[in-house]
């Protein structure tokens, strides 16, 4: 998966949602962002709360459960001190905690507090056996310990929720790095709720993380359109992970292992499953990929402004046929590639202002106008892959404010792009199709077993197993 780096929230108000690779983080401000701009977290609405409230939560043990799940289920073992390693904790050195700011680096961070260039340049020499420096975040935190004779002993930082890195003095001119991973518990939430404004309500009245939601949301986006499908009645399921430490508490949300949406009740279930070590994608129960060479919207925050067909122009004054969509956003909106292709033009294009077309395989080709702007690199004859930024939205041509004027060209004919018969993605075959078969039998008993559980808590029910 390699995708996005920018707002990632559609609920029903706007149109697609979903880029792979953003951080949870990223993704959970945004929603809340949009939250709280169509008037959505307050308190939740009643009619939104399902009268039996049912969210649970199961423990699966490694060789229990989703047999198709890896093994690796974040059971880690902290690795001990090395040998002749003083301990970062020792009592006799003092300790500083410092917060990374924007433009810092581990050499400049320990320069400002005096410590000799040469000994912060091995200590970063160390660490790089087991960390790249260059990955050092804005917020993280770093740790320094200095001995009774102020020089440096030791360093310490968190890459990730689960992880530690650590150099420490080896000897009086070497240091030595090693890392310690916090031992987390994988277990399986579960909940389901009744759409009567918007999912968003929905899914925050229960209980639902905003980075779940988003993943809901992205892993559908493909074949639903959250602005003007989602109708009152509808519902959801969802079933992710979560994982929590020694004394329970949460560290992080996983993925999304199962998913339901019954919307003016046709029932579209998804299921995650391990194509290879390290690649997982959703799937229907006819193993058909929910993911799609094509992006029906291409921007995210958008509002559909102007529908495909014919139409009085805002501008010229009569009716004349809108061969696109258009949809309206804030200047600077990032516009995404709708799929893997190459950039066949880029350039100004009369009316169109700032226009990119792309073509993609077997006759299909996408185009993009009024922008304000072209990303950076993107030029003539290059490849893009789907969801890659190339441009953000202005009202360069002929224009009347702010969009996207959003075409999809079938063999060079002009199609709506919010009707269109998308083409499919991979379907599952042979010894693949039938360790989904085996996937899907143990996700549906695991389910069922959360309808059996007595819902009404406030908060999730544990079922040991």
């Amino acid at each position: 998966m390699s995708f996005f780096s920018s707002q990632i929230a559609r609920l029903e108000s706007f149109g697609y949602v979903g880029r792979e690779n953003f951080g949870a983080l990223k993704i959970a401000v945004c929603i809340l962002i949009l939250g709280l701009f169509i008037g959505a977290l307050g308190s939740p609405d009643p009619d939104d709360v399902l009268s039996e409230k049912q969210k649970t939560e199961s423990s699966i043990k490694m060789g229990s459960g989703l047999p198709s799940t890896p093994k690796q289920t974040i059971e880690f073992i902290p690795t001990s001190t090395p040998k002749n390693v003083t301990g970062l904790n020792n009592t006799e050195d003092k300790q500083r905690s410092l917060v990374v700011r924007n433009g810092d680096t581990l050499m400049s961070i320990m320069l400002a507090e005096g410590i000799d260039r040469h000994e912060a340049y091995e200590a970063i020499s160390a660490l790089r056996g087991i960390y790249d420096p260059r990955d050092l975040r804005v917020g993280q935190r770093v740790e320094l310990s200095f001995s009774s004779d102020a020089t440096l002993s030791g360093m310490s930082l968190e890459p990730s929720t689960v992880r530690r890195v650590t150099v420490r003095r080896h000897n009086p001119d070497a240091f030595k790095a090693f890392e310690t991973k916090r031992n987390l518990a994988r277990k399986i939430s579960f909940a389901k709720g009744i759409i009567n404004s918007s999912l968003y309500k929905a899914a925050v009245s229960q209980e639902v993380p905003l980075s779940v939601l988003a993943e809901l949301i992205r892993i559908y986006s493909w074949d639903v359109d959250f602005q003007r499908e989602i109708q009152k009645g509808d519902s959801f399921e969802v079933a992710y992970e979560r994982f929590v430490d020694l004394n329970g508490e949460i560290v992080q949300h996983g993925k999304v292992i199962f998913a339901r949406m019954t919307l003016s009740g046709s029932v579209k279930p998804l299921y995650e499953f391990e194509l290879r070590p390290g690649r997982s994608d959703y799937f229907d129960d006819g193993g058909r990929s929910a993911k799609r060479p094509l992006l029906r919207t291409p921007i995210d925050g958008a509002r559909l402004s102007s529908g495909f067909g014919k139409r009085r122009h805002p501008i010229l004054g009569y009716t004349k046929v809108h061969r696109g969509v258009d949809f309206a956003a804030p200047t600077g909106t990032p516009i995404y590639a709708a799929g893997d292709g190459i950039i066949t033009f880029r350039g100004r294009k009369g009316a169109y202002g700032k226009y990119i077309r792309i073509r993609h395989a077997a006759g299909y080709s996408t185009a993009y106008a009024h922008m304000s702007r072209y990303k950076k690199g993107v030029t003539q004859g290059r490849r893009v892959k789907q969801g890659e930024v190339i441009g953000y939205v202005g009202s360069t041509g002929r224009s009347t404010g702010p969009h996207l004027h959003y075409e999809i060209l079938v063999r060079g004919q002009q199609t709506n792009p919010l009707t269109i018969k998308m083409p499919s993605g991979i379907t599952l075959k042979g010894e693949d199709l039938a360790r989904f078969q085996i996937k899907i039998a143990n996700i549906s008993a695991l389910v069922s077993e959360f309808h059996l559980t007595p819902g009404g808590q406030k908060q999730p029910k544990t079922i040991e197993r």
